[in-house]
């Protein structure tokens, strides 16, 4: 009997020495001078004097693709609603297709 009490004591020892610890831990200051987590960065790159960076300029290329790409989803648009687009075709083989087209016309 004295065993089994013994032994109880023990676990119960071992138990709430267990548990407590990442209780105390977890509630714990950091100490003085140690780092904590920084804020995430914002999306907008401040410089350091607090002035937001500029977004750069597209190139010509870049800007000719873009007019493309919105050229071709405005007729996709208006195609898928007027039901002239085969139910096979998705947007990307529509995109291929028209941005070939629209590269040849020289737009």
């Amino acid at each position: 009997m004295a065993r089994r009490m013994l032994m109880a004591a023990l676990a119960a020892g071992f138990l709430f020495a267990v548990g407590a610890a990442p209780v105390a831990a977890q509630t714990a200051q950091p100490a003085p001078g140690t780092q904590t987590k920084k804020p995430a960065p914002s999306k907008e790159a401040k410089q350091p004097d607090g002035e937001t960076k500029k977004k750069r300029t597209l190139t010509p290329g870049q800007q000719a693709a873009r007019e493309r790409q919105k050229k071709c989803g405005a007729e996709w648009k208006a195609a898928k609603a007027a039901g002239k687009v085969s139910k096979d075709m998705r947007w990307p083989q529509y995109w291929s297709e028209c941005n070939k087209r629209l590269k040849t016309q020289g737009t």
